[in-house]
């Protein structure tokens, strides 16, 4: 019986190396073995089997009996393993201390820096969308940012931002402004409903001035974009500096004035096409634009707004979301 990738990953992440492994997985299955069968069980010389033994002696996952010939002992993997994680553990805390330390330090250098340090550009579409994927991954607190066509990821806006939801997750905030012209794009009211199901706040604004993204208060990207292009092939990346404190304070003041993109709530009676459909009227949406969102005709938007305004008693597409949102519909 072969030990899964899956426990090797685990049980490399807490220090035991590839060998290590194989051996110790061997004599859990027996309970108790010689070097020898631990050797023919693991596939492994016998001089490197008795050295990882001897290794896992001394992290406590095995001990030796008295007799001959030796046999080795598992000690139960909770606690044996347990011990070595919580160490591990208190190493991490240690090196999350010195980071924050040199991140200190970081910061101070940087502020002060020679301005042209201060703007770094990034050039490839590859090169864009991993600098894009890092600055995420790195995030502490809270992701931010304009988001509007076009697109650097080699799908459009179809599909949600797979590393955003599992940061979502992890306890890092995303608030995002989306421009109007989002609302065009099919597939874009699942992929936002999917970020706002896992915690993001998501709002709409008309005429973002620019695609931006800012990581915590200490790192942005500006897409770097011409009259009529089609993808982002180029980006700016800002380091603290009174220019990444200015596309903070921007970010700030348009979200006050932008309108909330809101899920409709269970139990208000409504069907999946009305609830989607609510959300996207709530958003500013036109029957072009829903249709587009949606996957239907826009006679077929028509006739659905229609059905909602009969039940709710509204003249216009305004009293709608009004008498709506009166509900707690949105």
């Amino acid at each position: 019986m072969n030990q899964t990738s899956e426990e090797a990953a685990v049980l490399q992440a807490i220090g035991l190396s590839g060998q290590d492994e194989k051996v110790y997985a061997a004599l859990v299955r027996r309970a108790q073995a010689t070097a020898a069968e631990l050797a023919a069980d693991s596939h492994l010389p016998a001089t490197v089997t008795r050295r990882v033994l001897q290794s896992l002696t001394d992290l406590g996952l095995a001990t030796r009996s008295a007799g001959r010939p030796t046999r080795y002992i598992a000690a139960p993997p909770d606690s044996s393993l347990e011990t070595i994680l919580r160490e591990r553990e208190r190493e991490l805390d240690g090196v999350r201390a010195h980071i924050r330390v040199l991140m200190d330090a970081y910061r101070a250098g940087t502020r002060f820096a020679h301005p042209g340090e201060l703007i770094e550009v990034i050039s490839g579409r590859d090169e864009v969308n991993q600098r894009f994927v890092q600055m995420q991954q790195s995030t502490q607190v809270e992701m931010r940012g304009f988001d509007r066509p076009p697109y650097a990821a080699p799908e459009q806006h179809t599909q949600s931002n797979p590393v955003e939801l599992d940061l979502l997750r992890r306890g890092v905030k995303y608030r995002v402004i989306y421009d109007t012209s989002v609302l065009e794009l099919p597939g874009w009211l699942d992929d936002v409903t999917a970020g706002m199901q896992h915690g993001e706040q998501a709002r709409i604004s008309a005429d973002l001035p620019m695609k931006l993204a800012i990581s915590d208060d200490r790192l942005a990207m500006i897409p770097l974009l011409r009259a009529g292009d089609s993808a982002v092939t180029a980006s700016y990346l800002i380091h603290p500096s009174p220019l990444l404190d200015a596309l903070i304070a921007l970010f700030d003041a348009l979200w006050e004035r932008s309108v909330p993109v809101r899920l409709t709530p269970q139990g208000t009676e409504l069907s999946q096409d009305e609830e989607r459909l609510l959300t996207l009227l709530a958003s500013g949406a036109t029957d072009k634009a829903a249709s587009r969102a949606l996957g239907w005709s826009e006679r077929t938007v028509q006739r659905h707004i229609t059905k909602l305004m009969r039940r709710l008693g509204a003249q216009t597409r305004f009293q709608v979301a009004m008498e709506a949102t009166r509900r707690g519909w949105i």
